[in-house]
């Protein structure tokens, strides 16, 4: 029984020295890790920030007042007038239509229809080219793709110092006076 008890306050004792060491070795900011390596802290002598330059489509709406001409819409009357005179100018000319004892009936109707319908498409051409002109102005608007440059940060460019020698490199975060460095320990021959 007093060989078990001296064997657990040995096991104990081993334990506490073992923490101990561990945390010791961390205070001084010396870790061990894997394969070999350790790692430390090295104080920071310089820390520029690295900035690149992008370019940013953006698109926009443009708008402006632009003057438009309106013309007024031919009167009815015009039409009318054109379609009696275009119709009375058909029927003259659809009367003459026959074939010896046949008479094409359907020639005089048809003309008289187109020359009412070319008629009034010219009588409302005429009055709406006579029509005064009238002007106003309007908002125009178009979208259109602006370029703006914008500076992104990237990193920083370190600058550190550890055992006497000046060192540097690039990280994303800013290290603050002291960045974690790995060392790498092996046996001099």
């Amino acid at each position: 029984m007093q060989i078990r008890k001296n064997l657990l306050f040995a096991g104990l004792v081993a334990g506490l020295v073992g923490f101990s060491t561990t945390a010791a070795a961390g205070d001084y900011g010396y870790y061990p890790g894997d394969y070999g390596d350790s790692y430390d802290y090295a104080r920071v002598t310089d820390v520029t920030p690295v900035y690149t330059d992008i370019q940013v489509r953006e698109p926009r709406t443009r708008c402006w007042d632009e003057q438009v001409a309106y013309r007024q819409p031919g009167s009815p009357a015009g039409a009318v007038i054109g379609g009696l005179i275009g119709a009375a100018i058909g029927n003259k000319a659809g009367g003459h239509g026959h074939r010896g004892r046949h008479y094409y009936h359907h020639s005089r109707g048809a003309s008289t229809v187109a020359g009412a319908a070319v008629g009034a498409l010219l009588g409302n051409e005429i009055s709406r080219a006579s029509a005064p002109t009238q002007y106003a102005i309007e908002q125009r608007c178009q979208v259109v793709d602006e370029y703006t440059t914008r500076r992104e940060l990237v990193g920083y460019d370190v600058r550190y110092r550890y055992n006497g020698r000046h060192y540097m490199t690039r990280t994303d975060r800013h290290p603050g006076d002291r960045i974690r460095v790995r060392v790498d320990v092996a046996p001099a021959f």
